[in-house]
């Protein structure tokens, strides 16, 4: 079911990126000429499915996720081309002129948009089931709302493109309207959306992670009861749980199916064409053959190793108990080509080995990279909660132990973590430690309130670390394409 999901969105996509001449020449007769790709349930699909292929080029994406993370404590990155494109993110001299802000962010985001757009414009008109209408609007939806969230994430206020009859030149929505927009879009869609595990494949829109999707949406914007309603919304589904696998072995491509701790992921394959997952190419040290630290990790002839170089932090590295099981997919040793054991935890350089496949080909791994994991969710509830109290509820300390009982850690309890203040600190700990090589740390610093100053900290510039740097530019070259939108307005 993987690999067919997988195979659809590549054709999908192929259709998405097609030019109206290209449609022009497609044979009348064909389910996908002009005339009825928006009146088909196999056209309106394609759409439908384009808009999660463009989806799936970018949020997990090996630059996307270390953009998130090299300008925090967590992630490191040099040598290679790709650091010409990390060194700006690193030292915070980013401009809007940074290629990765279009291209693995801007553009892919409106990409799915458009899509999206064009399904929920057209679905009335669709020769299918009233069932089936409402389902692929509601996906269609979720989809346009969660690139949004992203795109918020990163710019704050963007144009709002919810039709695409819209002219070309569109204003910045405003801050009200951008939240609104996405809050209706998913708390309207998700009755018409199926229950988790009951989707129709792998990968697609359910309640479960539409739920979750708004629930970190609320987190990130500080909107604290609605954030703990809509975790618990997760939670009370009774699906997904944080004991299925243990820690080092969630990540395997031999248990992405059926997988109860991922709401939704970025599906990848060990195959060219656009899907593959191309982190592991970078965060392999140079040389490097195996690892006494991961022995079932070996490379062979067939992966590539980039000549960038994606790293950890030592001090973050080190702020993890010796005993925490997800240190055992982070690599701080290895042996080279020449037989000798090189250590590599000092001077920022150990290496996150979470998607590690076996049958890496190339570039291309196949291991899925989550976006929402159930761990997220209990620690979003645990987060807004202990904020909507004065000391931690009893409920705050029930939801981060699932996270930390699953790491081989101790409980926290009100006796060692007993006023809000001391909680707030360890469930950023806790998030840190969790989501490494994830891209989640710079919208945690940020809402925490310590992305500057951890930046300070480590030695960037006040200069430079400054309050406008809590969000990155929109593109130039889009600025250029759109006569309304204003970056300074």
């Amino acid at each position: 079911m993987k690999n067919t999901y997988k195979y659809i969105c590549l054709v999908a996509m192929l259709i998405g990126f097609t030019s109206c001449e290209k449609l022009l020449e497609v044979t009348p007769n064909s389910e996908f000429s002009p005339g009825n790709i928006l009146t088909t349930e196999e056209g309106i699909k394609s759409l439908l499915f384009s808009a999660y292929a463009h989806q799936q080029t970018q949020t997990g994406s090996k630059l996307t996720i270390n953009t998130s993370e090299v300008c925090t404590d967590m992630a490191f990155n040099s040598g290679g081309a790709e650091n010409a494109t990390l060194l700006p993110i690193i030292n915070f001299t980013w401009n809007s002129d940074l290629i990765t802000f279009r291209e693995d962010v801007w553009a892919p985001n409106y990409r799915s948009i458009r899509d999206a757009n064009d399904v929920v414009e057209n679905i009335d008109d669709v020769n299918t089931s009233d069932e089936k209408k409402k389902l692929y609007k509601a996906e269609a939806r979720v989809l346009r709302a969660y690139a949004y969230t992203v795109l918020y994430s990163w710019f704050g206020r963007v144009p709002l493109r919810i039709s695409n009859s819209q002219p070309g030149d569109l204003a910045r929505a405003t801050d009200e309207e951008m939240r609104t927009f996405i809050e209706t879009e998913i708390t309207e869609s998700i009755a018409d959306l199926p229950d988790p595990g009951q989707e129709e494949a792998y990968g697609r829109i359910n309640k479960g992670n539409a739920s979750g999707i708004l629930a970190k949406f609320y987190l990130n914007t500080k909107q604290w009861q609605k954030a703990a309603d809509a975790a618990l919304a997760v939670i009370n589904f009774n699906y997904y749980t944080t004991t299925q696998y243990e820690f080092k072995d969630l990540f395997k491509i031999e248990n992405e199916l059926n997988n109860r701790e991922m709401l939704l992921v970025l599906p990848c394959i060990n195959e060219t064409g656009g899907f593959g997952n191309w982190y592991m190419a970078g965060a392999l040290p140079s040389g490097f053959k195996s690892t006494p630290q991961i022995p079932e990790f070996v490379y062979v002839g067939s992966m590539a190793n980039f000549a960038t170089q994606y790293r950890l932090r030592t001090a973050f590295v080190n702020s993890m108990a010796p005993n925490d099981k997800r240190r055992s997919l982070i690599c701080t040793s290895y042996i080279n080509n020449n037989n000798v054991t090189v250590n590599i935890l000092n001077d920022d350089n150990a290496r996150s080995f979470k998607y590690w496949d076996n049958t890496t080909v190339g570039n291309n791994g196949g291991s899925d990279v989550p976006l929402l994991r159930y761990a997220d969710i209990l620690l979003t509830r645990a987060e807004a909660l202990n904020e909507l109290s004065t000391t931690p509820p009893t409920e705050c300390f029930t939801l981060i132990n699932q996270v930390r009982t699953r790491a081989g850690l101790e409980g926290l309890t009100i006796a060692n973590t007993p006023s809000k203040e001391d909680f707030r600190d360890a469930i950023f700990r806790e998030r840190g430690w969790e989501f490494i090589s994830e891209g989640k740390r710079r919208e945690d610093l940020i809402r925490q309130g310590t992305f500057l100053s951890s930046a300070i900290a480590r030695g960037v510039s006040p200069d430079l670390a400054t309050p406008d740097k809590l969000l990155f530019p929109i593109p130039q070259i889009e600025v250029e394409a759109n006569k309304l939108l204003d970056p300074s307005n």
